[in-house]
């Protein structure tokens, strides 16, 4: 298992890349429309996807060991920027980030409590109940 510190700092990486894409997605989607930023954000991820799968080699062979739902993980990440573009403007970058913060620690609660997505199975007890009573008031707080 890898240490805690370094799966800590991976997580506060990928916080600051959503932190720093959500306003920069929001920017684009004012001037050029939610469908034309969701488009170009996507064919920038992809293009900088494929050099590195030039460079580090690739897997595409195994695609079909993929479950097929898991193929929607690209509309959830549509569904994302357009949120986030949506908010920003409207409600602040902080505000936008722990509201969908929270909606992901619900559905993640959920998904770790039945084991689903390939979660690895965490019942729900009170220490986490308690975790995300304390996050939906920092949300409450913060929209507030």
């Amino acid at each position: 298992m890898q240490s805690i510190i370094f799966i800590i700092l991976v997580g506060l990486i990928g916080g600051v890349a959503v932190g720093v894409q959500a306003p920069l997605s929001s920017l684009m989607s004012q001037r050029l429309g939610v469908l034309e930023s969701i488009f170009i954000v996507h064919i920038g991820g992809a293009l900088v996807a494929l050099v590195l799968l030039l460079i580090f080699g690739n897997k595409f062979s195994l695609w079909r060991t993929v479950p097929w739902y898991a193929f929607g993980a690209g509309v959830f990440g549509l569904v994302v920027i357009s949120a986030m573009s949506y908010m920003i403007p409207r409600a602040g970058v902080a505000t936008s980030l722990i509201i969908l913060l929270a909606g992901q620690l619900l559905i993640g609660t959920l998904l770790d409590h039945f084991g689903l997505l390939g979660a690895a199975q965490k019942p729900i007890d009170l220490t986490r109940v308690f975790g995300l009573s304390v996050v939906l008031a920092g949300v409450w707080l913060t929209v507030k």
